[in-house]
């Protein structure tokens, strides 16, 4: 469900959350350079993995999921950062030369 209007992605996380799901909800707060998705670029995770937005364009979601899934299990937020001077960036994909930093609640 990744594709789906920017606008819609808090929607769909009040509707899982209506079902009884678990949510946690990513958002890019800060971009330097090149970045694929502007600030305020969301992404709505499922406690099950389902998911709904982008932050990334697909380069840092799957890392940004897993992150979001800790989230709903322990309760606290993180703050993640993403870069050509990251290692971590490499490693999940952002090479395009821009840098982000995303932030991830769980909400509900």
């Amino acid at each position: 469900m990744s594709n789906i209007d920017h606008d819609k992605v808090l929607e769909v996380a009040s509707a899982w959350l209506d079902q009884g799901h678990k949510v946690a909800l990513a958002t890019v707060v800060k971009t330097w350079g090149s970045a694929p998705r502007p600030t305020g670029s969301q992404l709505a995770v499922r406690g099950d993995g389902e998911f709904a937005g982008s932050v990334s364009g697909g380069c840092v979601e799957g890392a940004v999921i897993t992150e979001a899934l800790d989230a709903i299990k322990d309760g606290r937020t993180r703050k993640l950062s993403f870069g050509v001077t990251n290692d971590q960036a490499w490693t999940v994909g952002l090479a395009c030369g821009g840098q982000i930093e995303i932030f991830v609640e769980p909400v509900g």
